[in-house]
């Protein structure tokens, strides 16, 4: 793999840590998932697979931001109406 490549998913996998925080099935849940995800893909060795798999973990960051916001409003919905 590639260094920037390398570098790449150690910050996809920073990120989803530090957004797996306020999963709602826990943290530990949401650790051990990704774990279990990027040790199932570590052999893998051709750049544009790597570039997929990279892009695929972005879009599960969104994802993630958007059920936050989500629950978030809704919170605050129930507040205030």
């Amino acid at each position: 793999m590639a260094s920037s490549l390398r570098g790449e998913v150690l910050n996809l996998y920073k990120n989803l840590l530090y957004l797996g925080r306020e999963y709602p099935k826990g943290a530990d849940y949401f650790r051990s998932r990704l774990k279990a995800a990027f040790l199932k893909n570590k052999d893998v060795k051709d750049p544009e697979k790597i570039k997929q798999l990279i892009a695929r973990g972005e879009f599960v960051i969104k994802e993630l931001e958007a059920l936050y916001f989500l629950r978030k409003y809704r919170a605050m919905k129930q507040r205030y109406y």
